[in-house]
């Protein structure tokens, strides 16, 4: 589905496989204010659109962002670190709430209370960096009692460091109730792309 994606700068977390470091910085791509922003996506006039980041839940006007685009009746997506409370979230945004796993370096910054928060549509991702991270995230799955239709975990390779048919054999192997996820756009247009 053709989307428009709305990347917020600034994020305090330092993921080991970060693959968009130049939105770390808070000062990084082009300032714009709401209007504007909300301009652009209604002269794209695609119908799906996703805020992402760095993480656009520490931006302190994310939620207001979110509220406008969900006036435009276009479907709205919120894909966010796992590091913040999701409990803001307008209702009608469907969020994908990632769950850091130990190779991301970052796995003490989840907020498992954001588990209890989820509803219908949303999504939980994992990225793996090895077969640690899998069977952590496996395990992690099976404990929480994750994988029904309403809330899919998804299994993401880190790139370059797992390869997918590994993780697709793993997956099948265990039953696990997951989809399996690709970053498209790598494959597509390269790892190296921007702006695609």
């Amino acid at each position: 589905m053709p989307c428009t994606f709305i990347r917020l700068a600034g994020c305090p977390l330092r993921c080991l496989y970060c693959d968009t470091t130049q939105a770390i910085p808070t000062d990084s791509g082009a300032w714009m204010d709401i209007d504007q922003i909300i301009d652009d996506v209604q002269q794209r006039g695609r119908p799906l659109v996703l805020v992402t980041g760095g993480e656009p839940l520490a931006q302190r006007n994310c939620i207001k962002l979110l509220e406008r685009l969900l006036a435009l009746g276009v479907e709205v997506q919120l894909e966010t670190s796992g590091a913040y409370s999701v409990a803001g979230v307008p209702d009608g945004v469907r969020r994908i709430v990632d769950i850091k796993t130990p190779g991301s370096g970052e796995v003490e910054r989840n907020q498992l209370d954001n588990l209890k928060l989820l509803r219908a549509g949303d999504e939980i991702k994992f990225v793996i960096c090895n077969r640690s991270d899998y069977e952590w995230s496996r395990d992690f799955i099976r404990s929480h009692e994750l994988g029904g239709d309403d809330v899919p975990p998804l299994l993401s390779t880190s790139w370059g460091e797992v390869s997918a048919s590994d993780l697709c054999a793993w997956i099948l192997e265990d039953h696990l109730p997951a989809r399996m996820q690709l970053q498209l756009h790598k494959v597509i247009w390269g790892a190296e792309a921007t702006g695609v």
